[in-house]
This record gives structure tokens, C-alpha cells and sequence, in this order.
């Protein structure tokens, strides 16, 4: 056998499964991340971004055609270039007047091109090593898409939160504070007043943010005095350079709910208003009867530019990666083209599905079972980044990369390991309605933070962990329920890829009406809506746990 036919499997299968799971990190929710940060509507982001699933939902359907048109390691190459040329499209983009329809048709590129290097890589795998090897290196391939996942929701987002924080021009941090009316002194304000102030500190330099007052209190609400908001009021020193305009957001960051922004919270300066005062409004609630205080933030970071040389430097590393595995992968003997004829099979196989003992439960079991959770995995995201006059927790995209590609991801896999643990030693008829509480209930979590909107970022990512240990166990019952269904055919492999096709399915269609119902409800009563849309996975449940085998999934005491 030839060198090139007896390269270390270590060389090759950490950098191909890293390379796989990064893009579908990316489109399915990375690019959620990027489009609320640069200002697009919770409903359209779901929605455009939830369609990007279905290449994996017809994923099956094309999948012969990999085997037919050209050797799997071709298409591994050229799929990898395909990528690295959407990341770079991607990157060049959002710098563009129309920067979100052509970043979506690239996700839309990287999307198709990401599962069909699914298909191409694992069927690779196969034909590159025996079956025992396949065995030992299992965990391994498992461990470096995990890392992707890291990367991408983790490492990724953090990189562009650290480059937005230091990008354009400095945050200003405000505070602003409730008093008692014995100590606050109130101050009329004239136009001439914020004139003034403003005109003193314009200069030929690198614009900053600038407000007006530079001492935000607001009295107490009594009737006697009426008073119960301040305005407040914002302009650049210079106007801007680099850039045609600069865009602005206030918000709330932590403190007290009773003290709110009212007025608007997005801001754009140009050359003809950078010294021009643009006012907003800030609040106290009629009921707050105690002092307290609120941090807010005001902040014009280039988002653009941040994400733009995140998402280049994956172009630059998917570049790499292709040549790399041009150069590295084997020459598995079975890897050639097969003949077309071949491709007839597939269909009586497909057709075959169908016909399977209680398929359409299982069917229903397959779409329902993350009907909750793929409503919440879209709006998550947005939640934790929306301000908090919105609903949200006002999360920096450094602090929810941490929260979600740290701390979460962590969860998730911890969660995942022990329900396979548990399933091993008792079976998944055992554990399966635990396993469905587990995907679902703790999603009250969300409940409390919509609700209570903490900013104690150690209690937000407590709150996440319990929600990502309960979706990693959960999950492990939906992933062996689709293999007890593929057990039941001698087409085991053919008929677990299209379950995991309804499987993306299931996450698909629910998840694209998910922006518009919490638009439509607001946070809070969005959260308790996905509460209630746990029903049909347990109702889906019952009908298929009748006929589960109990001893599906035990561990075999003679391996």
C-alpha cells in the first residue's frame, strides 16, 4: 500500500470534523448574532436564518449524487474553497448599501456547500478507515466539531465583541440616578443652555460622544412637583471621517427597572448633524419610592468592521484548510465515482422509510419533539443582546459569547454525556419522558430572566447552564430514538440520515415563526408561549414510547 494510503488518521480527521462543524455554526447561529447586532428585526432574522436549514432538512435527497459526480475527497476541496470564498463574500459585504440580501445569499452558498461537505466527509471517514479505527475515532471527530462549536458561538463571538469595544469611537458610561426631592436641585434648561455646552466642546478631532447634562438625576415622582423623566441629549465633537455616517446606541445596561429610556435609542451622525443635540428621554417609575440608580451605555463601535475581520479570518483559515487537506488526506481505494445507475436504489430505499411500523407517529415525534426548544434556540440569542428597554438583557456580544460558547456549550455537552451514560445502563425507555422534561422544562428558566431582567452576569449564565444541561440530555433521547427507528430496517444508514432530515425539519419551520410571535407577545409572554408549545412533543411522545424495545440502548455487558 502507498504512502498516501497509510496516513495518520490523526493528521486529518481533527481538522476535517473542526472544519465541518464551523460553517454550520456559523449560518445556523452565528449569523443570528450578526444580524441583530447590525440592527435587523428579531422577525426577519428568524425567519431568513431558519430557512438557511433546509440543505440539511434535503440533505438525504442529493446525497447519492456525491457518490456519483467525482471522488469524496474532491469534493471535500472544493467544497472547503466554496466556503472560504463565502466567508470572503460575506466579509467584503457588510460594507455594502445592500449588505443584508447578499449576505444571505452567501449563507445561503455556505449553507448548500456545508452539507454537502457533510455528506462527502462522512462518507470519507468510512472509506478511509476500517472499522475499528472508525470505532476508536469516534469520540475524537466528536470532540473537534464540539470544538468548532466552541470556536464559533465562543472564541468567534468574543474576537468580534473585543474588536467592536475597540472600534469607532470610546463607549461612555452614564449613570443616572433616582433622588428624593429634598435633594434634588431642579434646573431649568434653555436651547441657548445646551447650545452652549455643546459649542465648547466641538473641535477639529476625532469625533466622541459628547451628552448634555453631564449629572443625569431625576427626582422621585410626587404629585407636588410633576417632574418624573430628563431629557437628555447627545452630539459628536467633530464630525466623522472615516465613515459617511455614525450610528449610536443608548441603552440601559444594569440597575433599577423602575428607572427606563423612553425615548429614542439609535442615533445617526453625519457630516451635516454631528454638532446638532439629539435628544432622548429617560424615566422613573411612579411607584419607586427609594433612591436607587441605572447604568447605561452609549456606544457607536464599528459593527461592520468587527465582524468583518472575524468572519475574514475564517475565509483565510477555510483557504488553509483546503489546501492542507488537498495535501494531507488519504487515497482510500473505495473513494472513485459510481455509476449512475446506482442511484435508482436510493429511491426504493427513500420510498422504503415510508413503510416502516409506526411511521407516521415517529414522523411526529421527529418534528415535534424540538418544537419548543427550536423556538427558543432563535430567540435566545436576540434576548440576551436586545436592551433592556426592549425586553432583553443587554448583554455585550463579548459577555453572551461567553454565556453561550463557554459556560453553555459546557452544559450541553455534560448533559449530553450523562443521559448516554443513563440510557447505556437502563435503556431509552427508561429514560425517555426524562430525557423530554429535561429538553423542555428548563426553558422557565427564560421565564425568570424575561421577567426579573438580571444583570448579574453570574446568575445569567447559572440560568443558561441549567437550560443547556437540560437541552444536552434531552437531546440524547431524540438522537437515540432515531437510531432505534434506523434499527428497524436493514438500510440503517440510508433511513438514519432522512431521520435526521425531518430532524432539521422539525428545527426549520417553527423556528422561521419564532421572531414574528415574540415580536407579537414581547419577551415575556414569548418565553411562556414556548412553555406551552411543549405539549405536542409530549403528546408525540406517548404515542411512540408504547412500542419502544426497553432494552434499546443498554450497553452490552459481553463488549
Amino acid at each position: 500500500m502507498s504512502k498516501r494510503n497509510k496516513r495518520n488518521p490523526w493528521t486529518w480527521i481533527p481538522t476535517l470534523y473542526f472544519a465541518e462543524g464551523m460553517p454550520y455554526i456559523i449560518v445556523m447561529f452565528v449569523a443570528s448574532d450578526m444580524y441583530k447586532t447590525m440592527g435587523v428585526s428579531n422577525a426577519s432574522l428568524a425567519f431568513w436564518t431558519s430557512i438557511l436549514y433546509l440543505p440539511w432538512v434535503i440533505k438525504p435527497l442529493w446525497s447519492p449524487f456525491v457518490d456519483i459526480f467525482s471522488t469524496r475527497r474532491k469534493w471535500i476541496f472544493w467544497m472547503q474553497i466554496i466556503l472560504a470564498l463565502a466567508f470572503t463574500g460575506i466579509s467584503i459585504s457588510l460594507h455594502l448599501p445592500w449588505w443584508f440580501p447578499v449576505t444571505l445569499m452567501f449563507l445561503w452558498v455556505m449553507a448548500f456547500t456545508s452539507a454537502t461537505q457533510d455528506i462527502a466527509a462522512d462518507g470519507f471517514y468510512m472509506l478511509a478507515l476500517s472499522e475499528k479505527k472508525q470505532a476508536f475515532f469516534t469520540g475524537i471527530r466528536s470532540t473537534f466539531y464540539r470544538l468548532a462549536m466552541i470556536a464559533g458561538l465562543g472564541l468567534l463571538v468574543i474576537i468580534t465583541g473585543l474588536i467592536l469595544d475597540n472600534t469607532g469611537l470610546e463607549s461612555k458610561k452614564i449613570t443616572v440616578y433616582a433622588v428624593s426631592s429634598d435633594s434634588f436641585i431642579p434646573k431649568s434648561v434653555s436651547e441657548d443652555d445646551i447650545t452652549a455646552f455643546f459649542s465648547t466642546r466641538h473641535k477639529e478631532s476625532k469625533p466622541q460622544i459628547v451628552y448634555y447634562p453631564e449629572k443625569l438625576q431625576i427626582p422621585l415622582y410626587n404629585t407636588q412637583s410633576g417632574t418624573d423623566s430628563i431629557n437628555v441629549y447627545f452630539a459628536l465633537t467633530s464630525f466623522p471621517r472615516d465613515e459617511d455616517s455614525i450610528k449610536m446606541t443608548f441603552g440601559q445596561k444594569n440597575g433599577s427597572k423602575d428607572i427606563k429610556l423612553t425615548g429614542k435609542s439609535v442615533f445617526v451622525f453625519n457630516k451635516d448633524n454631528w454638532n446638532i443635540p439629539q435628544k432622548t428621554t429617560i424615566k422613573v417609575a411612579h411607584n419607586l419610592r427609594h433612591p436607587d440608580s441605572a447604568g447605561f451605555d452609549a456606544k457607536a463601535g464599528n459593527i461592520a468592521l468587527a465582524w468583518s475581520i472575524s468572519i475574514g479570518t475564517l475565509a483565510i483559515l477555510f483557504f488553509l484548510l483546503a489546501f492542507y487537506h488537498k495535501i494531507i488526506l488519504p487515497y482510500p481505494k473505495g473513494d472513485v465515482s459510481k455509476d449512475k445507475s446506482e442511484s435508482a436504489s436510493y429511491w426504493s430505499i427513500l420510498a422504503q422509510f415510508f413503510k416502516l411500523k409506526g411511521i407516521i407517529p415517529a414522523i411526529a415525534f421527529l418534528l415535534f419533539y424540538r418544537f419548543s426548544e427550536s423556538q427558543l434556540t432563535k430567540m435566545a440569542s436576540p434576548f440576551l443582546l436586545d436592551s433592556r428597554e426592549n425586553g432583553g438583557l443587554a448583554l455585550s456580544l463579548t459577555e453572551k459569547g461567553f454565556a453561550y460558547g463557554t459556560v453553555g456549550l459546557l452544559s450541553l455537552v455534560i448533559g449530553g454525556i450523562l443521559g448516554g451514560i443513563v440510557a447505556a445502563k437502563q435503556g431509552l425507555k427508561k429514560w425517555i419522558w426524562w430525557m423530554a422534561i429535561s429538553i423542555n422544562i428548563p426553558n422557565i428558566v427564560y421565564i425568570y430572566m424575561s421577567y426579573a431582567q438580571p444583570s448579574n452576569l453570574y446568575l445569567i449564565n447559572s440560568m443558561i447552564a441549567i437550560e443547556q444541561f437540560g437541552y444536552g440530555f434531552g437531546f440524547t433521547g431524540y438522537m437515540l430514538y432515531m437510531l432505534y427507528l434506523a434499527s428497524q430496517s436493514k438500510y440503517k444508514t440510508a433511513h438514519f440520515a432522512i431521520a435526521t432530515g425531518f430532524m432539521a425539519l422539525g428545527m426549520m419551520i417553527p423556528g422561521m415563526i419564532s421572531g414574528w410571535v415574540q415580536e407579537m407577545l414581547g419577551y415575556s409572554h414569548f418565553f411562556i408561549y414556548v412553555i406551552i408549545c411543549t405539549i405536542p412533543s409530549f403528546i408525540a411522545l406517548w404515542f411512540v414510547s408504547k412500542d419502544l424495545d426497553s432494552s434499546f440502548g443498554m450497553k452490552d455487558d459481553n463488549l
